[in-house]
């Protein structure tokens, strides 16, 4: 007897396990953490105007090539913890909304990115605190720098020397801003690639997941830019310096509306490599090592 031919495989259909996000956020981190650095560093600038170009020499200069990945440690915490479980929350989320050939509408996909965000905003606030701290104590003076020599022990030290609540500074600013980067991220990633993949333009191929990474991290840095800025300059402050929220957004509103966005070319400079990598480094995951729905 004949064999019958075997279907082809529909690699559309291969679904992502829920630690694949973590996975390929802290492996883009790694080649975009000097642009994350850099990015501080402009947002943390009261006064005067130093370019990107005069700022990284200024580093390279005065610290070396290294100061450029100082903090490392712990932006791979927080992406290993914020990432972790904002991308797992959804993708576990999304699988259970979804069946096979009926994906779920476009307002479910971004509430529930809204929610993901939310819960990986306050997971990983520690890791972004010590982040934050980190990648700005090169620009400090060499009395005024905390000096902390990894990610975890920033983190005893904080906890020791000032408190555990301060691990969690920043942490509402932190959450709405990973609320909306998850909307503008995950959601319309998914919903920009399911509308090229509906054409007969596109494949589930690295065209298709570059362009729609690219689009989605230009709609996340428009829409984080300014709470990003002030979750900056909340962390990076010290003990009482702003009394309030409100009186954080007063202070930066002196440099004018353009003070909310200060650092947002570095910011999409930043962001987009980094959303293209993670999604890219995501889909190669899910193509190679996801699984393919039970059948009912």
């Amino acid at each position: 007897m004949k064999k019958m031919a075997e279907l082809p495989i529909d690699n559309t259909k291969r679904l992502s396990r829920w630690y694949f996000g973590g996975l390929a956020s802290a492996g883009a981190a790694c080649i975009t953490h000097p642009l994350d650095l850099l990015k501080v560093h402009l947002q943390t600038q009261q006064e005067g105007k130093l370019s990107v170009t005069k700022m990284t020499f200024n580093i390279i200069k005065q610290q070396g090539v290294l100061a450029l990945y100082n903090g490392l440690s712990a932006s791979l915490l927080r992406q290993l913890t914020y990432s972790t479980v904002r991308f797992g929350v959804y993708e576990v989320g999304k699988q259970a909304i979804e069946s096979p050939g009926n994906p779920a509408p476009f307002y479910q996909k971004f509430l529930l990115a809204g929610f993901s965000g939310a819960v990986g905003g306050i997971v990983g606030t520690p890791g972004d605190l010590i982040n934050v701290r980190m990648q700005n104590d090169v620009k400090l003076p060499v009395d005024k720098r905390r000096g902390y020599t990894w990610a975890g022990n920033g983190l005893l030290r904080i906890y020791k020397e000032e408190g555990f609540r301060m691990l969690f500074s920043g942490c509402s600013m932190a959450t709405s801003r990973a609320v909306l980067m998850t909307m503008g991220q995950l959601s319309f990633y998914d919903q920009i690639k399911l509308s090229l993949l509906k054409t007969d333009y596109f494949k589930d191929n690295t065209t298709t997941h570059f362009l729609s990474s690219l689009l989605a991290g230009a709609i996340a840095t428009t829409l984080t830019q300014p709470l990003d800025v002030l979750k900056t300059r909340a962390m990076n402050a010290k003990p009482g310096e702003f009394k309030s929220m409100m009186h954080l957004v007063l202070y930066t509103a002196k440099l004018g509306p353009l003070g909310f966005f200060k650092g947002y070319i570095p910011a999409f400079v930043r962001l987009a490599p980094h959303t293209i990598l993670t999604f890219l480094f995501l889909e190669n995951l899910r193509l190679n090592f996801g699984f393919y729905p039970p059948t009912k």
